[in-house]
Formats: structure tokens, sequence, C-alpha cells
């Protein structure tokens, strides 16, 4: 029976995957009833809104990331949420912040809640890195870029969090003295980091 070969193919997807979005289902040539299907008996799970993801498997930390990644393919890890991902901040975010191309809408996602900023041009594309969680590619601005783009959006963050994010950045040794400056240069802060900078080194 075709439906068979077809459930059996997007489960081997899934597995390979980690997260199936419906549109992945044209590699297998199953009609999207087939994930109704498979989630009502119990061999998919439904995730998040057009999300599913094989039963069972025990959820990371980086769960919530690879949930928006999946969905959002364009979307890029930033502020709090890169600064905690890269392990430089003692603030824990409610909201998962994200950097999407100006003109974007805010993605429909029931959970985690999403806080997203809108870049153009270099200050989105520069210094992206992409580590795989969970089987989905994540896009996350490096510390240089991410401690630049927290003095640039001081006024949604605060002040405070750019400071701790630039001393934390320098005392790991996460981010050179001339990296910060590349990226504030980018951002167009290095009249507002300069000051800090000088202070630390």
């Amino acid at each position: 029976m075709p439906t068979d070969t077809h459930s059996q193919r997007i489960l081997d997807l899934a597995r390979q995957k980690g997260m199936l979005r419906p549109g992945d289902l044209k590699e297998t040539g199953a009609a999207r009833v087939t994930l109704t299907r498979l989630t009502a008996s119990g061999q998919l799970e439904k995730v998040g809104r057009g999300l599913y993801r094989l039963p069972g498997i025990p959820a990371s930390e980086h769960e919530g990331l690879a949930t928006i990644a999946a969905r959002v393919p364009q979307a890029v890890f930033c502020l709090l949420t890169a600064l905690q991902f890269h392990g430089i901040t003692t603030q824990l975010p409610r909201q998962v912040w994200i950097a999407m191309p100006r003109g974007s809408h805010v993605p429909k996602i029931d959970y985690p809640p999403v806080k997203m900023i809108q870049s153009t041009g270099e200050a989105y594309a520069a210094g992206i890195e992409v580590f795989e969680r969970d089987q989905v590619s994540l896009k996350v601005y490096g510390v240089a870029k991410t401690v630049a783009d927290c003095f640039k959006h001081r006024n949604k963050i605060g002040l405070d969090v750019a400071l701790e994010a630039l001393r934390d950045a320098r005392a790991q040794k996460k981010a050179s003295a001339d990296e910060l400056w590349h990226f504030a240069k980018i951002c167009r802060v290095t009249n507002v980091m300069r000051p800090y900078l000088e202070a630390i080194e």
C-alpha cells in the first residue's frame, strides 16, 4: 500500500531532520493528510503550528530555539537570546529575541514567545554563526556582533545589560577589541561604545 510507504518515508524524514514541516513532504511524495493520520495514531507529535517530530524525544535546552528556526529559517537569534546561548549574561530572557530582514512580519508562533527586531544590509547579515542543535540549524549572531547589537538596542534591553555583555565578552576572551570595534561600526554605535571599550582595555 502506497500510504504505508509514505508513512515510513515521513517517519524516516522526521528521524533525520528532527523537526518536520508540511513543506518537507515534497521529498516523500506523501499527502499532508498522512501527517494528520500519523499524529492521530501517536507515531508523530505536533509541537507547534505546522511543526511535527517523533514522540518521546527528550526536550533539550535549545528546543524552543530549534522550534523557531525550523518554522522561520531566516530568523537570527540575537540580543538576550544570543547572550544566553554564548554564556555571557546573567539575564534569563522571558522571550526569544530574533532579528529579521526589515519589512518582515512577527512570526505566528504559539510558544515560545518571540520578540523581533528588524535590520537591513550588513546590520542583519554580518556576524551570523550557524550551530546544529536538535538536528536543526540555528543562526545566532556571534559574540562581538551581539555585544554591538546590545548597545544599538540599549533602549529596549537596558544599558546595564549591554555593559555586562561587553565586560563578560572581554573577561572570557570571547571577543577581541578589534572584533567589537568592527561590529560597532556596522551597527553605528562607535561613539556610544568607545568610552566603555577604552575603559576595559
